[in-house]
């Protein structure tokens, strides 16, 4: 003969009925056998189990009771297996079991909204965090693959996008690196600024910094070095020594923030995601 058992729906207002009774909260052995002692449930209901674990069914159901009359804040847990009734719970104690199971399903398709719509929004960040990746990478390895005359003249066009004028590419032999000059001009102040491209898949070292600047000693008011690569750490202090004159440093991941930025051979497209919501209540109301 089959035992029937109470759905966990049909648990939830004696749960809460007997935390009222507990004074307020109760552990989970306490709520347990207060609701098995007052519903008056047989042993042959007690030993029922689940197959596979042999925990007790009944038991199961008064704890996704407890963990559904949460969802709307009638409980709340205090840790180490003690449950709280709240103000909102004892207001529910007014409550039919109807009334009870409306109000703690509106909660919960209210929280799965809630937890669906963040979870879009971490795919979408992941997403775009991972397009970022994939298009900077892309676009590395290409301008590693241009010849360095190429990278030069995009470096020109780059500063002549970036407010510099009488931008023009040396690229002389045994000229210290400096492979171009312009004029960076800001309101009424311009400053001469020698440039050098470093078409690397690698770091750009210290020394390299030290001999741009001693190329420049005299020649111009501030230096730039733009790579595919990175900047060690020594590197990136050399540039900013103190005394001496500063040299600013661009990047392969700078190079290419700069380059979407100005739509140098970065098309940028936007992408509608759409996103639909099911508003239960609507129906509901019917």
């Amino acid at each position: 003969m089959s035992v029937t058992l109470p759905r966990h729906e049909d648990l939830m207002l004696p749960t809460l009925k007997v935390l009222d009774e507990l004074g307020g909260s109760g552990s989970n052995d306490e709520i347990n056998d207060a609701v098995i002692a007052g519903q008056g449930f047989s042993q042959a209901q007690l030993d029922v189990v689940y197959e596979k674990s042999g925990a007790p069914v009944l038991v199961d159901r008064l704890s996704w009771a407890r963990s559904y009359l949460k969802m709307p804040g009638f409980l709340a847990s205090a840790g180490r297996g003690v449950w709280v009734l709240t103000d909102a719970g004892r207001e529910a104690l007014s409550l039919n079991s109807d009334q009870l199971r409306k109000k703690v399903n509106e909660a919960y398709r209210r929280l799965n909204a809630e937890r669906q719509k963040k979870s879009a929004i971490e795919n979408a960040e992941a997403h775009k965090a991972e397009d970022e990746a994939n298009w900077s990478d892309r676009l590395l390895a290409k301008l590693k693959s241009i010849e360095p005359a190429a990278f030069e003249r995009l470096a020109q066009r780059l500063l002549r996008e970036s407010g510099f004028v009488k931008v023009e590419v040396t690229g002389k032999a045994g000229d210290g690196g400096i492979d171009g000059v312009g004029v960076l001009r800001m309101n009424l102040i311009s400053f001469q600024v020698l440039f050098q491209c470093k078409r690397y898949a690698g770091s750009v070292s210290a020394g390299t910094v030290r001999d741009f600047r001693g190329a420049m000693q005299g020649r111009a008011d501030k230096g730039l070095i733009i790579t595919t690569g990175t900047f060690t750490t020594d590197a990136k202090r050399e540039a900013t020594r103190d005394g001496a004159p500063a040299i600013d440093l661009v990047d392969g991941e700078l190079l290419c923030q700069l380059l979407k930025e100005r739509g140098l051979g970065v098309t940028v497209r936007q992408v509608v995601v759409e996103e639909v919501d099911i508003d239960a209540g609507f129906f509901d109301g019917l």
